[in-house]
């Protein structure tokens, strides 16, 4: 199915599209496509006056502040580069976008995201970003349980694996909100 409105005040949520990120692996689409197609998306969001928000994921260099509890994988271990976290500069350096920092895959639990939407009476949010199984998803999930109409762009988010992406279209992201494409969302803008 594909969006069917945008709200008067929609945001776009920028999930961690940051140096350290999209210098990974992707699929099914490379991260350098995502970064163009959200970029394309927050101009056009920009020039509607509609909020844009570039969350960033980030820990302490000491890992105090990482997420605890058993998970049975692994939790990178090895300090990460000074400009992990750095968003990229296709999205970066715009006056008036919000930068939300966030230590969870979610970018509502531990963060001013929700307090910050709802100032600026945004009743929907457009999702964009890497990876989509984990923070665009887990997003996805918080906007909808906060009672946000959500699209997500399935486009512009991509994953770490092809088959984890089209896991959370298939089946979650139709019961979260409305799927599109970014140039769906860019006419709906229109």
């Amino acid at each position: 199915m594909t969006a069917t409105i945008l709200d008067p005040r929609t945001a776009l949520v920028v999930i961690d599209l940051q140096r350290g990120v999209t210098g990974r692996p992707t699929a099914p689409y490379a991260a350098a496509d995502v970064v163009r197609r959200s970029a394309v998306l927050a101009d056009a969001f920009r020039d509607r006056d509609l909020p844009v928000v570039l969350v960033r994921v980030t820990t302490a260099a000491d890992g105090a502040d990482a997420v605890p509890g058993r998970t049975e994988q692994p939790r990178p271990t090895s300090p990460r580069p000074s400009d992990w976290d750095v968003i990229v500069d296709e999205l970066s350096g715009h006056d008036g976008d919000i930068v939300v920092t966030k230590r969870n895959w979610g970018a509502f639990h531990g963060t001013d995201l929700d307090v910050q939407l709802r100032r600026r009476g945004v009743t929907q949010i457009v999702l964009t970003g890497i990876a989509t199984s984990l923070g665009v998803e887990s997003t996805a999930r918080a906007a909808h349980e906060h009672g946000y109409h959500v699209t997500l762009v399935t486009d512009a988010m991509t994953d770490l694996d092809a088959a984890a992406h089209e896991g959370s279209v298939a089946r979650i992201f139709p019961r979260l909100g409305e799927t599109a494409t970014t140039d769906e969302v860019l006419a709906l803008l229109r």
